[in-house]
């Protein structure tokens, strides 16, 4: 009977309710988490999820701001096929994206392999290499980048000493979308500090054993830091072709907003902007808008499908 007892006792211990005490302290710790939750939630419905919703039924109208949408259906997205200047945007960026990741991701994980060597002072150089990051999208730096490559610029003074005459880099459409690669290539230092941390993550004991089966450092390279790094690779590819798809600020001072000379300029975010803000036809800027989030979700798509195919994660 003792033991029938004390089953019992157990068994009722188990499906007995929480005591009054604790709900009330999940409960406050539930609010607490919800009003520090609540500025994002807010900004996420506000700034953005709406935002979104307005500018997808604004892609189906005509609107101009000064009168009231009208519905069209699928006008907008029919122009683009017959816009050139829509389609001078879309070479224009994907040039810039093409060639400018690549390069910028190249040259900050070979900044990040010299500055995992153990340098002294290796915060400050971080810092220095990194405030390119920081600035280059600003327009005080494009402004600058204006004045270096223009026709009395730094860079046609430095060649002038070795007594040749430098073009207005800005102003020949062979050159001037050369010197937006450079801007982006310049800004390294985000993608730079990431591989900089993942190389820190490398078990050193990969290297002893590849020394002293008598790698070379281009070996212990291929077949031990890059293998390592893929999913560092991968992370600073998708972040940084998705920046570039969306780079803007660069394009609108070099070229004064027009995206010359020869539209050489034209990114498809200046295309958006002048067709929203110059012309005012919002309704086909949105329909822009919608199609550049499409072009980025599918290309982010194939990057994740081709992934597991490099990508190394260990497992």
């Amino acid at each position: 009977m003792a033991a029938t007892l004390t089953g019992r006792t157990e068994a009722g211990s188990v499906g007995a309710p929480e005591p009054a005490p604790r709900r009330r302290s999940l409960r406050r710790q539930e609010g607490a988490a919800h009003l520090f939750m609540a500025p994002w939630l807010l900004g996420l419905v506000c700034i953005t999820a709406v935002p979104m919703l307005a500018s997808l039924y604004l892609a189906f109208t005509s609107y101009n701001v000064l009168s009231s949408p009208t519905w069209i259906g699928g006008e907008n997205f029919a122009r683009l096929a017959e816009d050139p200047r829509f389609w001078a945007s879309v070479g224009v960026t994907l040039r810039y994206v093409a060639i400018s990741v690549p390069l910028q991701l190249g040259f900050a994980l070979l900044l990040a392999l010299v500055l995992d060597k153990g340098l002294r002072g290796l915060a400050i150089y971080r810092s220095a290499y990194y405030l390119p990051s920081l600035l280059g999208g600003s327009v005080a730096v494009a402004v600058l980048w204006r004045q270096v490559f223009g026709h009395d610029g730094l860079i046609n003074q430095f060649l002038a000493i070795f007594g040749v005459e430098g073009s207005s880099w800005l102003q020949n459409p062979d050159t001037a979308l050369g010197t937006l690669i450079v801007l982006n290539v310049w800004t390294f230092g985000s993608p730079m500090v990431i591989f900089l941390a993942g190389l820190r993550q490398v078990p050193e004991e990969y290297y002893e054993a590849a020394r002293v089966d008598g790698a070379s450092v281009v070996r212990q390279f291929r077949s031990i830091t890059l293998p390592l790094l893929t999913p560092i690779v991968f992370f600073n590819l998708i972040l940084q072709t998705i920046g570039a798809f969306q780079a803007f600020t660069q394009a609108h001072i070099v070229s004064g907003g027009t995206g010359g000379p020869s539209d050489s300029t034209l990114f498809y975010t200046l295309y958006i902007y002048q067709k929203a803000f110059v012309s005012f036809d919002m309704g086909y800027a949105s329909a822009l808008a919608w199609v550049l989030l499409v072009v980025i979700g599918i290309i982010t798509a194939i990057h994740f499908t081709l992934s597991r195919y490099w990508v190394f994660y260990g497992d």
